[in-house]
């Protein structure tokens, strides 16, 4: 499912967090995450993560806070990503089947030919990171 660029928006946030996790520390951890990158919201097309986060309330408030899309990928489709991880793990594969959920969800939604322009980042319980469509 990748998520075809328009003029202005080239720019997927994949997102990753434990379930429970207030919806501030996403929203700052992806303002971080724009900041550090040197964009705007208004650059990027979606929020993206893993299926069995569709229904975690700290990711749909932070995508409807930005007025983006969220999309869902399942563990499948971002385990195809591995390969082209910055930072996969074991751990996280050990919890949900893939080895990674920010990267592999942005890399995923941004298609073959897109890149991590930031490798994945932490706070306390979310990750995020952010690929450009190519």
């Amino acid at each position: 499912m990748t998520i075809y660029a328009n003029s202005t928006r080239r720019y997927l946030l994949g997102l990753g967090c434990e379930r429970g996790t207030d919806w501030n520390e996403v929203r700052m951890l992806a303002e971080r995450a724009f900041q550090e990158v040197g964009i705007g919201s208004d650059q990027v097309l979606a929020v993206v993560s893993i299926d069995t986060r569709m229904d975690e309330p700290a990711i749909l408030e932070t995508a409807t806070h930005f007025r983006l899309p969220a999309r869902f990928f399942k563990a499948a489709a971002l385990e195809r990503e591995t390969p082209r991880l910055k930072n996969p793990s074991e751990i996280v594969f050990a919890h949900v089947g893939c080895h990674g959920v920010a990267e592999a969800a942005a890399l995923a939604a941004a298609g073959p030919d897109s890149e991590l322009v930031l490798p994945k980042i932490k706070s306390g319980f979310a990750t995020a990171a952010i690929a450009r469509i190519a």
